[in-house]
């Protein structure tokens, strides 16, 4: 009996000791409070940026393999109106809640909990803008930046901007005032983007998704171009191709990203210490690379991947074969909301109205949340 008790006394210890690690906390900047979610350790801290209309958890499946390796601080947050963070009670024009008042926000709180010095940057999507814009103000202290299919503003011309204003707001709730005004000022968001040059000498991997979201041809072009041009302007930007992953590529292929920040960090080391960090990584590239082949085997046929499917024949304008496997989800997958949705969206794009409605109606019965 104490033999087990003494056992259960340091499970106990070490459970408590790793979950201490993890700090998740409301940083008061002003009156009001933001989100911070902390993961302990030593060396130079990274700092993870969401896209637009996501907030701090949508990193969550690759940090603890971040930093089982590296044993560096890793740091996520929600913007202001995203998530559990809130938006500043004393602004009262829409026009004050643009990205220079976001970037202060995050400058402030990454000031109070200290982490005002040395950084590594990881943006996704619209993160891009914010990284941008952080490593213009403090071009001594960011130290690396793994962009992950991150906005560059030579994207947004002028004729995008006009088709963007014609699409419809978001409904400005106590819930969505995030991506409300994120929206309402995108356009002067490009406009702060287009004064500001990023700096010469911040290293940067720029890791894109080769699949195209349904954009004109000529749109696609000018995307890939941007990139290409950004990598291509100094010598310490690397490119690379995450070939078979959409938007969200540390969810499609997160052994590609959890590997490419792990170099950028190592990069930043003296020589001894990446010497005792490649043990570490060898072993973390076996364990990726196992998980790897099970997720493919688990996903062969799975939701997930006929709905990848069918919006694959979308993209290539092939409808008939498109309704055809997002039926076929439907049928395999009688529970699901997104599969009744996505065979909505194919039967409304092939002007089968009516079905179309009746599949949106069963997706909402499913998940009455589905907006």
């Amino acid at each position: 009996m104490r033999h087990f008790y003494l056992k259960f006394l340091i499970l106990f210890f070490l459970s408590f000791s790793m979950h201490s690690q993890t700090l998740d906390t409301l940083v008061d900047i002003g009156g009001y409070k933001m989100h911070f979610k902390i993961m302990k350790g030593k060396g130079i801290p990274i700092l993870f940026d969401a896209g637009a209309g996501n907030d701090g958890s949508i990193w969550d499946n690759i940090l603890e393999k971040i930093h089982k390796v590296t044993g560096t601080t890793l740091i996520t947050y929600d913007r202001s109106g995203f998530g559990k963070s809130e938006v500043n009670p004393n602004l009262k024009n829409e026009s004050d809640f643009g990205i220079l008042n976001g970037i202060k926000e995050l400058e402030t709180g990454l000031s109070k909990l200290g982490f005002n010095n040395e950084i590594i940057l990881v943006p996704h999507s619209y993160g891009g803008f914010y990284t941008t814009l952080y490593a213009s103000r403090h071009p001594d202290k960011v130290k690396y930046v793994v962009r992950i299919d991150a906005n560059l503003v030579g994207v947004y011309t002028d004729d995008v901007l006009k088709i963007m204003a014609d699409e419809e707001t978001p409904p400005k709730t106590p819930e969505t005032l995030g991506i409300y005004y994120l929206v309402k000022n995108y356009p002067e968001t490009v406009k702060v983007l287009r004064t500001i040059d990023f700096p010469s000498n911040v290293p940067v991997i720029d890791i894109i998704s080769p699949i195209n979201r349904g954009y004109p041809d000529e749109y696609w072009a000018l995307i890939n171009k941007v990139h290409k041009d950004f990598v291509d302007a100094e010598s310490n930007r690397v490119e690379l191709i995450a070939d078979g992953s959409g938007h969200y590529i540390f969810k499609d292929n997160p052994g590609l990203i959890i590997n490419t920040i792990i170099k950028a960090y190592s990069e930043t080391l003296d020589e001894n210490q990446q010497n005792v960090l490649l043990k570490k990584v060898l072993d973390n590239a076996i364990e990726l690379s196992i998980e790897a082949k099970k997720t493919e085997m688990e996903n062969l046929h799975s939701e997930n991947d006929l709905n990848e499917w069918g919006y694959t024949f979308m993209r290539n304008e092939e409808l008939e074969k498109a309704l055809e496997v997002f039926k076929l989800n439907t049928m395999l997958f009688p529970d699901s909301w997104n599969a009744y949705d996505s065979y909505g969206e194919a039967l409304l794009k092939s002007n089968k109205k009516a079905e179309a409605i009746e599949m949106y109606e069963k997706s909402i019965e499913l998940n009455p949340e589905n907006e």
